[in-house]
């Protein structure tokens, strides 16, 4: 049978993207989308291609995946992600005003809606289907231990520091505490990669996933590579776009407390295509695979996030609020200790999906009712 040639979309819009994003910075387009019509055209669909590009770069990201294997597919999948994300997050920050706390509010959307909504989907989608399922206890243990660590030092230590502003870190304090979010990260992606790579993948079904993805026959891995490249640039110089267009447009309806809400669609936004992923892999009672992919996300959000933000921080100045408020600290705390009882047996079942949901649920509630 012939290869199936590539999908014309998948090379176009990788490509669009970029040429907006160059377009715009060479044009000077204004960028109040408030005051001028043509910011207006120009942020609404300098927004839409963006969505469009980050489900087309993680598509690309999936298809080196699966011809990479696991779990060097998943990282590379999940670094794709990550560095999404962090773009959005530094122009947001960067863009304006200071606005200290949409870091924290977008790391912690991050690891609430993985831990809660997609591991929560996961396990009940996929043990409806297969009725019980079992995973790899000491890799799962390993990333819920380093996530756990990760999560405290920077979302709920800082609220017990001696430093002035509540929820806040010094300078030493933040660098130090980057410093330690890279080395705990590195060192997981050591263990997962090298040390203790048996750890992170499935016993039951393909290894490699080889049907849990999106890859295209037709294509090599040079050109995912290449438009996975072109993509991530494209969608780095257009995060400022899409900032400004979120930023005015939640003016504009004169919305309250808005840091919560845009750290949890900024969120929402790159975690989409990923979560799709996991719960395709959970559903084909690839449980490690699913988890690899879900937590892992979770996990590079903080270990890679955070040291970017904070050098950002140290270099200009710009305060950086971090401490989770009382409410928070109480959900963050809840979906970690669910998670370790959750996966402590090596087995899960639908009443094990339905808790992590119910605590998705009333996340939900806490943002929208901030």
């Amino acid at each position: 049978m012939a290869p199936r040639p590539i999908s014309i979309h998948r090379y176009l819009i990788p490509i669009a993207c970029l040429a907006l994003a160059v377009g715009i910075q060479v044009a000077k387009v204004p960028v109040g989308a408030g005051r001028h019509g043509i910011g207006i055209v120009v942020s609404a669909l300098a927004i839409a291609l963006l969505l469009a590009t980050v489900f087309v770069v993680l598509q690309h990201a999936e298809g080196l995946a699966l011809r990479l294997g696991q779990p060097y597919g998943t990282l590379l999948l999940t670094f794709a992600v990550t560095t999404v994300e962090v773009s959005i997050i530094l122009a947001m920050m960067l863009h304006g005003e200071n606005n200290p706390t949409l870091a924290r509010e977008s790391v912690f959307s991050t690891v609430m809606i993985v831990c809660a909504g997609v591991v929560g989907l996961c396990l009940t989608l996929g043990s409806m289907q297969h009725r019980q399922q079992e995973m790899k206890r000491q890799g799962t243990s390993a990333i819920l231990s380093v996530l756990t660590a990760l999560a405290v030092l920077t979302l709920i230590l800082p609220n017990f520091t001696l430093h002035d502003a509540p929820g806040t870190f010094s300078r030493l304090q933040l660098t130090f505490v980057s410093i330690c979010s890279a080395l705990l990260y590195g060192s997981f992606v050591f263990a997962q990669t090298v040390r203790h790579r048996d750890d992170f993948v499935d016993d039951i079904g393909d290894a490699g996933g080889t049907h849990a993805g999106h890859a295209h026959p037709g294509e090599g891995s040079w050109i995912n590579a290449v438009l996975l490249m072109i993509g991530l640039f494209g969608i780095v110089l257009l995060a400022e776009r899409v900032a400004i267009g979120v930023e005015n447009g939640l003016d504009a309806i004169g919305v309250q407390q808005a840091d919560a809400i845009v750290g949890a669609l900024i969120a929402t936004l790159v975690l989409l295509p990923e979560a799709l992923s996991a719960i395709r892999a959970a559903m084909n009672n690839e449980l490690q695979r699913s988890l690899n992919i879900a937590l892992g996300s979770a996990l590079a959000t903080i270990g890679l996030t955070i040291p970017s933000i904070g050098i950002a921080s140290v270099i200009t100045g710009r305060e950086l609020t971090l401490g989770l408020p009382g409410g928070d600290s109480v959900l963050l705390a809840l979906i970690l200790g669910i998670s370790i009882h959750s996966f402590g047996t090596g087995r899960t079942n639908v009443l094990t999906g339905l808790v992590h949901l119910v605590v998705f649920v009333a996340f939900i509630l806490l943002v929208t009712t901030k």
